[in-house]
């Protein structure tokens, strides 16, 4: 598998995971109150389905993509996800769970054809097709963490986790800037316990400031599912003891995280 395949190949079994806990719901039950203030289960897929589905259009139709897409975001730049998940979340739980399949289903299959090189549009940068796997991989875990969390079921943690605590690592700096504040000029190391009971490593050995803990929490408080106090990650250093204060793996304005 090359490019962006294995990427996807997570990504499809993230999916699936998440998409086995709603399958036999009783449509009642998509109504259940989730983490996110506001959001049912309902919402949760419905902003998956409108987040898959915006992808597909940038990935198949970029001109579409930028007059279409973007030209709507732009009317309502700071509510314009929410809108969209209100809007969905009204569909039928049925129909709606078919959209979502038959969406992302398309949508993988479109990103292993992206050749090499090429950049896909989106709300920022431009990106490969491997980091918007990577990105939908990093959403689809955080808003099935939700889902189960509504739910009551603790998932098992995987493998697919190293993609998005690299997404976390890498966002470092992002987190400064959406924070209005300058990001250390020394990297850090980052040291992760994966759940097979090997290590994930980010970082120069030597390196003065230092976080480790599991792998999971780690992701957990980079896509702010967790606060801080319940999860088991250490800092060294006051640069890193801030970082984490503030860290978010996912775009836009700075969140307020769990309580």
């Amino acid at each position: 598998m090359a490019g962006a395949a294995p990427i996807v190949a997570d990504l499809r079994a993230e999916s699936d995971e998440l998409d086995a806990l709603v399958a036999d719901l009783p449509a009642a039950r998509w109504a259940t109150a989730t983490p996110a203030p506001g959001w049912t289960i309902a919402h949760q897929i419905a902003h998956l389905l409108w987040t898959d589905r915006t992808s597909l259009i940038a990935v198949t139709d970029e001109d579409a993509f930028g007059s279409d897409v973007v030209s709507a975001a732009a009317q309502n730049p700071s509510g314009f996800v929410d809108a969209a998940a209100e809007e969905l979340a009204d569909t039928a739980p049925e129909a709606l769970l078919a959209d979502w399949r038959a969406t992302r289903a398309a949508l993988h299959d479109a990103l292993v054809t992206v050749p090499e090189g090429r950049k896909l549009p989106w709300f920022g940068p431009p990106m490969s097709a491997a980091s918007m796997a990577t990105a939908r991989l990093m959403e689809t875990w955080a808003h099935g963490l939700d889902v189960a969390d509504a739910l009551g079921v603790t998932r098992t943690p995987t493998a697919r986790l190293r993609s998005i605590a690299h997404i976390g690592v890498r966002t470092r700096d992002f987190a400064y800037a959406v924070h209005g504040l300058t990001p250390p000029a020394e990297p850090f190391h980052v040291k992760l316990s994966a759940p097979d009971g090997s290590e994930w490593t980010w970082g120069p050995e030597d390196a003065s400031q230092r976080v480790q803990g599991s792998a999971e929490h780690f992701c957990m408080l980079v896509t702010q599912r967790r606060p801080r106090s319940a999860l088991d990650i250490v800092a060294v250093g006051s640069d890193a003891e801030q970082w984490l204060t503030i860290a978010q793996a996912f775009a836009g304005p700075p969140g307020a995280g769990r309580s």
